[in-house]
């Protein structure tokens, strides 16, 4: 009974993997070549539907036409490039998983550096302002007519320091 159990167990673990992928076999090209450079394109594009998977693993029906139509542009004799733009062209910037570097996405690309920038410089500025707090409530050294009197005063002392307190 047990070993039936742990066999069960082992065969739906092994059928995990098969499961995240979203292709459907009829879907699947006869040439691996263009099957493959399919699956690349694939895992490029956002699934409009669920928007964090790609075309690739999302079993959503838009998910589902996206990978037929990269596929009919394939067999159709269109480059990557070609396809992706073509794809790009009917739903948008938005469909990449990965937004192009163009001057309309530098803020989106630039912004995790520019945050670090900005904190760097916050963190140095709110540094060196506490180090000029410190040094200012530093006590200033005494002046020559200060140690002067302070001589004296402790002289002073130290003589009536002979006799008993």
């Amino acid at each position: 009974m047990v070993m039936r159990i742990l066999a069960i167990t082992l065969a739906l673990v092994l059928m995990l993997p098969a499961a995240a992928q979203a292709v459907e076999p009829d879907e699947v090209l006869d040439n691996p070549k263009l099957e493959q450079r399919a699956r690349e394109i694939s895992k490029g594009l956002r699934c409009v539907v669920c928007q964090n998977e790609s075309i690739d693993e999302s079993n959503a029906d838009l998910a589902k036409d996206l990978r037929i139509l990269v596929r009919q542009r394939l067999k159709a004799g269109d480059t990557n490039e070609e396809v992706v733009d073509y794809v790009v062209a009917r739903y948008g910037e938005f469909v990449l998983l990965e937004p192009r570097f163009a001057p309309h996405t530098y803020l989106l690309w630039l912004a995790p550096a520019l945050l670090l920038l900005f904190g760097i410089m916050l963190a140095y500025k709110l540094f060196r302002g506490r180090a000029a707090r410190v040094e200012a409530s530093a006590p200033k050294p005494l002046s020559e007519a200060e140690r002067q009197r302070l001589n004296n005063l402790l002289a002073e002392g130290s003589d009536d320091s002979t006799g008993a307190r």
